[in-house]
């Protein structure tokens, strides 16, 4: 029950940082704005979230594509089960939560520091992906080939990432194709 509590302020507080940036711009929103729209104090406010970047770049996505890649049926291929599973949890969203999603990578692609902080993510989003690998695959998460098979994922997903900023797409669409050339050895 507390979990779930905690989980719900963290969303409440994002959802509305998200908003308020796209409404009135990144920089000119400040925290004190951020916590007042959220209905929390500003030290609830850091207890979720340690800066202002970080109500962006949190992806609260992120343990539920693991959980549900390592969830996918034992006969796909580990690329399948990542396309099933991103095709599967960005399904499930709601018009809001997706709303919420583009403006989130719509931030990241737009505000400069975000960008330069997505790097750290990317970093634990490998971490991530290695450990839902190994578990998927009965494997240790250190194991090279685990990593190599992770970092190789992650870099695809990046790529697609900002290729669908420069072309807007469906991400879930952008991240398909690129995972699809993964599978295919990845021919120029």
């Amino acid at each position: 029950m507390r979990e779930r509590k905690k989980a719900r302020t963290r969303a409440a507080i994002q959802s509305h940082a998200l908003r308020l940036f796209t409404a009135q711009g990144y920089a000119e929103t400040t925290i004190e704005q951020i916590a007042a729209a959220a209905e929390v104090s500003q030290s609830t406010f850091f207890r979720y979230f340690p800066t202002k970047e970080d109500t962006v770049l949190y992806d609260r996505l992120d343990p539920v594509l693991m959980r549900a890649f390592v969830e996918q049926p034992a006969e796909l291929t580990p690329l399948q089960a990542v396309r099933a599973a991103c095709a599967q949890v960005f399904a499930r969203l709601d018009a809001e939560e997706s709303e919420l999603e583009r403006a989130r990578q719509r931030l990241v692609f737009s505000v400069p520091e975000l960008r330069n902080r997505m790097i750290e993510h990317i970093a634990a989003g490998l971490g991530m992906l290695a450990e839902a690998a190994a578990e998927r695959a009965g494997r240790d998460p250190g194991d090279f080939t685990v990593r190599v098979w992770s970092g190789a994922v992650i870099g695809v997903v990046f790529a697609a990432y900002f290729s669908a900023a420069e072309a807007p797409e469906n991400l879930v669409d952008v991240i398909d194709k690129a995972v699809t050339l993964l599978e295919d050895g990845l021919p120029l």
